[in-house]
């Protein structure tokens, strides 16, 4: 018979390693495709972060929108605004990490926010093998000014009596030196009210097409509820708010930025629109009664009670007063107000224009000033973009 080797030590060596060569590769192929899922999860989630943090960077934006800073009508590249820096990067809310960026101005009233956000564990440099995660969003917004339906050069629910050389102008005009503006528009009133009188003497005269305009629509609210605000959240808005009193105005060159707007007298400078103050259109409201007693300014001007205009005093923009108009002689002016004017007129008295008071519409300093201290809204469709 056939003899059979029996000898077989160390088979069960030889199997033991070989399973456990078996079993090491499947706990080294677990263990790796347990790492790779999570750094793949790790990875989603601080790209969520971030695309979060960005998503706050650009509501932040949005809330503390500066118009006095932001709405400049410049061309590239002066038309972009930091919205802090790589290197000095905003926190976001709750800690989530930081973000920078930048607005660019598109056109007169279109803007696009472009902000870049990182986790808090990408923006500290402290993943390992990389930078980390980063995620960048666009968003389009546009200006949302506030419509006052401004359509004559004084809106007022009172009687208006003008003495002297006192004029009021319905006929578009541009102020003397703004480079900027568009062509004039059609001819608005000069006056509209709801059917009070109209009265002149001397030389006293009102132009416009038409001169008079009758409007019964006309009442209280039309002076204190607009189209997207209203009197009172203007005023809440205000960069200046004064108390009763006689002011003189006039631009302030000081400050490092050549212009100081801390100063509560500095208008702006709308007869030199090229100086370092000729972009700031402040919103300013008075508390109660004012007088302007020289030189300028311009903005939107909210006035509680009764504005009283003396001398040369010329101002560019907006004015609403919850009370009268009164002013008088013009001295070498050429307008008091270049822009439009709303005199609610409380007491249903006559507003006394006289001397060489004049009220000229300009629809370039309407837009302007409106342009200048309006806020942003975004674009109802395809607001936003996921920029690479």
């Amino acid at each position: 018979m056939k003899r059979i080797l029996r000898d077989e030590r160390g088979m069960a060596l030889a199997v033991a390693i070989f399973a456990l060569v078996v079993v090491g590769a499947l706990v080294a192929g677990a263990f790796f495709a347990g790492t790779q899922e999570q750094r793949v999860g790790e990875n989603q989630r601080r790209v969520q972060t971030s695309f979060g943090v960005a998503e706050a960077g650009v509501q932040e934006r949005v809330m503390s929108w500066q118009p006095d800073s932001m709405n400049k009508r410049q061309e590239y590249p002066q038309d972009s605004v930091p919205i802090y820096s790589l290197a000095a990067a905003a926190t976001a809310p709750g800690g989530t990490g930081r973000y920078f960026g930048y607005s660019y101005k598109l056109g007169s009233n279109i803007f696009l926010i472009d902000v870049t956000g990182r986790d808090q564990a990408s923006a500290n440099g402290v993943i390992a093998g990389g930078s980390g995660a980063r995620q960048r969003i666009g968003m389009i917004t546009r200006l949302a000014p506030v419509d006052f339906g401004i359509h004559a050069s004084l809106t007022t629910q009172g009687g208006v009596n003008l003495t002297g050389n006192a004029d009021v102008n319905g006929n578009d005009q541009n102020p003397a030196g703004w480079l900027n503006c568009d062509p004039s528009g059609p001819p608005q009133a000069g006056i509209r009210d709801p059917g009070a009188n109209v009265g002149t003497s001397g030389n006293g005269s009102v132009q416009g097409n038409p001169p008079v305009v009758n409007d019964p629509s006309i009442n209280n609210n039309s002076f204190t509820n607009f189209g997207g605000a209203t009197y009172a959240q203007l005023a809440a808005r205000a960069t200046i708010t004064l108390g009763p009193g006689t002011y003189k105005t006039n631009p302030n060159f000081g400050g490092p930025t050549g212009c100081d707007k801390t100063d509560l007298l500095n208008w702006g400078d709308g007869l030199n629109p090229a100086s370092a103050c000729g972009s700031y259109f402040p919103i300013i409201h008075i508390t109660g009664d004012a007088t302007l007693n020289g030189d300028q300014g311009q903005g939107i001007l909210l006035v509680d009670g009764t504005l009283s205009v003396q001398g040369s005093y010329q101002f560019f923009g907006i004015a609403i007063m919850q009370n009268d108009l009164k002013t008088a002689g013009g001295g070498n002016t050429d307008a008091h107000f270049w822009g439009g004017v709303m005199a609610k007129n409380a007491d249903l008295g006559t507003q006394s224009l006289s001397g060489k008071a004049t009220l000229n519409y300009s629809s370039c300093s309407i837009l302007t000033a409106l342009q200048a201290t309006s806020q942003i809204s975004m674009m109802r469709q395809r607001g936003w973009v996921q920029l690479y």
